[in-house]
């Protein structure tokens, strides 16, 4: 049988200090073509983000996030665009779902704000549970790491479903490389099976992670982790998982189409 496609995520950063592309999509018109161009490549939402989640990125001012995220959303909402808004901020996400998002994609898990849940359960979004300890550069201290992510990721997933949010409006997300080295992301992602809590979506965003860095050559920009990317992507396909973050659309729905087309012979 061949694995339903994953619904993907186009990466769209209006930050100046991205890992993986810092600066080039700051200015709200750059910011909209590249949206834009993400949908034409295959992208099923478009994931706006004002703040940059990289380890040792400063935090951003509530309003300067604000004035870097909501008219992207606003804009590309208004052209009939799927969005999501990556935000750890109550206030931010209520703007941009205000605007037009409909999916809030949290990398603190509902932690960082504790207005998030609430603000989330009185709109209609969904809202993807990121699975994160702390900021993304705090060294990893696992004993068990699949099943520690497990338990840490069912604890968010109670609290959501305590503050009234549905489970047909929950995805969560193992958080690949948010305070975990190599070895813990390779395991989760080995293990991917042991992470699915009663059937609620789930998400991976490994696109461009410090982890594959080992698989290009010394030196190499995050782009160059590209091509692990989209064939991690489609391997991630094959295991069932619901959707796929990535910065690189047509590379990875190229790649997804392949293994579609090897698993219908």
């Amino acid at each position: 049988m061949t694995p339903v496609r994953p619904v993907l995520l186009g990466v769209l950063n209006a930050t100046p200090d991205s890992f993986s592309d810092g600066g080039r999509y700051l200015a709200p018109d750059a910011a909209i073509a590249h949206g834009r161009r993400l949908v034409a490549e295959g992208a099923d939402l478009v994931d706006v983000g004002g703040e940059s989640t990289r380890p040792g990125a400063d935090p951003v001012p509530e309003a300067e996030e604000l004035r870097r995220a909501v008219p992207v959303v606003a804009a590309l909402a208004a052209g009939g665009i799927r969005v999501s808004i990556d935000t750890r901020s109550a206030a931010v996400a209520a703007e941009a779902l205000a605007a037009g998002a409909t999916v809030v994609n949290d990398v603190s898990g509902g932690t960082a704000d504790p207005r998030m849940l609430a603000t989330v359960a009185a709109s209609t979004a969904d809202l993807v549970l990121v699975h994160s300890r702390g900021a993304a550069s705090t060294p990893p201290r696992y004993t068990d790491v699949v099943a520690e992510v497990r338990a840490e990721i069912e604890e968010r997933v109670a609290a959501a479903r305590a503050a009234g949010i549905a489970d047909g409006r929950l995805v969560v997300d193992p958080g690949i490389g948010f305070a975990k080295g190599a070895a813990e992301n390779w395991a989760l992602l080995t293990h991917l099976d042991a992470l699915r809590v009663d059937g609620i979506r789930l998400l991976v965003g490994v696109s461009r992670k410090r982890f594959l860095a080992a698989l290009v050559p010394d030196g190499a920009p995050a782009d160059a982790r590209d091509l692990p990317t989209a064939v991690l992507s489609a391997l991630l396909a094959e295991r069932g998982v619901w959707g796929l973050r990535v910065h690189d659309v047509a590379g990875t729905r190229a790649a997804l189409d392949v293994a579609s087309a090897m698993g219908s012979r």
